[in-house]
């Protein structure tokens, strides 16, 4: 399973980005992303179950950005707003053939799939 993650840039504090996230032939219930900033750990952004349940956020993301799924094209979105300095990073794709419980769909262990990331960097 490949999951191909695109979209990242360099982008000004308050603008926008939309990263894709394009898995290669399967539907997964469970779909995230995660970020890791340079000498940080990777942490959660948000996740979407395509059975139950409204999109998960990370609270340094809620109001800002929005995760999202086509599913005639079997891709997953994250439109990012209002963007600030404290985003960049890389930002990867995750999934799972689980439909995680919520409490455990901030956990990366839970993703069995990772996509190869894509970079954000936010400038004054």
């Amino acid at each position: 399973v490949q999951l191909q993650a695109s979209g990242g840039g360099l982008v000004q504090t308050g603008g926008s980005l939309r990263l894709s996230c394009a898995p290669s032939s399967q539907t997964f219930p469970t779909m995230a992303w995660f970020r890791q900033a340079p000498g940080r750990e990777r942490e959660f952004v948000a996740a979407t179950r395509s059975t139950s349940g409204s999109p998960s956020y990370a609270s340094s993301v809620k109001g800002r950005f929005t995760i999202s799924r086509d599913r005639a094209k079997n891709t997953l979105y994250l439109q990012m707003n209002s963007l600030k300095l404290e985003d960049t990073a890389v930002y990867y794709c995750a999934s799972t053939r689980s439909n995680l419980i919520v409490s455990s769909l901030y956990r990366s262990g839970a993703y069995e799939y990772w996509g190869q990331g894509t970079l954000v960097t936010v400038s004054s």
